[in-house]
């Protein structure tokens, strides 16, 4: 069964109004009353639009039978016309009639009495079939941005995917570290990974999340980093900004701070990494600075979570992000900047 939209319904009235009310009031003001004929007349008329609206445009024509639906059209209003000018009596064309005519004036079968009906109706007819080929354009673009929303998604939970795993090695990674070494962080280390598999599971999966736990679980992933670390003073963390009433989608920033604390550690055991987060006029804006130190970047084998995140962003954020990376070779610099627009905001 076809179902329309609030917009399609007011469309409908107006072709009622057009095709039915309108031509009454005006046979009123014209003739002073309406003709009881009149009214079983423009009853047949919306026949015309929707024929054409619900059945010949649907079923023939964007079925791509050109050349059958011309042949019923025609067919249709022949048979039509027929029926409302010659089986139909019409007061209106009958008073019509009576009038003098002007000189030279069309007369008989072909001439304006029929002409005007057949004309009137082949409008109505055709603004059936343009209506239907409007509605089915508005419906194919529909479903070919739901598709394409659809699509965008499955490859979007295909990339996140393709993260977390990667996240979770190397946080696993860490906390081996600290187990060989027997340190006392371990166990609080454990905790920490707990807390951000479970932000990963459960949060993080909704479309946005706030701001303010996308940080939080930033900071759980520092404090985790910061246990397997021999000296963290040079490891600087700095927030700046109102987090609370923000949406962000989630994971974007982490694999830039996960890829400086594995390469940010120098031969001497050193971390330097500095890492800035401001928040200002609906504006996210990221920097990391880390030193290339002892492991060099493989980016055949590890460069997945830098890649991954860039058609992230491109997916999520289109042309409202700005990504610039820079190495050299002592330090590698991320900066990103993420418009939040109006509908990210929201009150807790």
């Amino acid at each position: 069964m076809k179902t329309i939209s609030h917009k399609e319904l007011i469309v409908h009235i107006l072709v009622w109004i057009c095709i039915s009310i309108f031509p009454l009031f005006s046979a009123y003001i014209d003739l002073g009353k309406i003709p009881s004929e009149m009214y079983l007349r423009l009853s047949l008329r919306p026949i015309l639009f929707y024929a054409n609206y619900l059945v010949f445009v649907p079923y023939l024509l964007l079925n791509r039978k050109l050349l059958l639906y011309i042949f019923v059209s025609i067919a249709f209003l022949i048979l039509y016309n027929y029926v409302s000018e010659e089986l139909i009596t019409n007061t209106i064309t009958r008073e019509f009639r009576d009038f003098p005519k002007p000189p030279n004036m069309p007369a008989g079968p072909f001439g304006i009495r029929h002409a005007i009906p057949v004309v009137f109706s082949l409008s109505i007819f055709l603004l059936g079939g343009i209506f239907s080929l409007v509605v089915d354009f508005y419906k194919r673009d529909r479903e070919s941005k739901e598709l394409e929303n659809e699509q965008k998604e499955i490859k979007l939970q295909f990339l996140r995917n393709q993260l977390n795993p990667h996240f979770l090695f190397n946080s696993l990674n860490s906390i081996y570290a600290l187990v060989r070494s027997k340190s006392d962080n371990a166990p609080e280390a454990v905790i920490t990974l707990s807390e951000l598999m479970r932000y990963m599971l459960y949060e993080a999966g909704d479309e946005q999340v706030s701001l303010e736990k996308e940080i939080n679980y930033i900071k759980n992933y520092i404090a985790l980093q910061r246990l397997r670390l021999k000296n963290t003073e040079a490891v600087k963390l700095n927030i700046k900004g109102e987090t609370r009433h923000l949406k962000v989608y989630p994971l974007l920033l982490i694999s830039f701070i996960e890829n400086a604390f594995k390469y940010g550690t120098d031969y001497k055991g050193n971390t330097q990494i500095d890492i800035k987060i401001v928040v200002e006029n609906k504006k996210l804006h990221l920097y990391v600075k880390n030193i290339i130190g002892l492991y060099k970047r493989d980016d055949k084998n590890s460069g997945v979570g830098l890649e991954n995140i860039k058609n992230q962003l491109n997916h999520l954020y289109n042309n409202n992000h700005q990504l610039t990376i820079n190495e050299s070779k002592t330090h590698f610099k991320v900066e990103l900047t993420i418009n939040l627009k109006e509908d990210e905001m929201y009150h807790n």
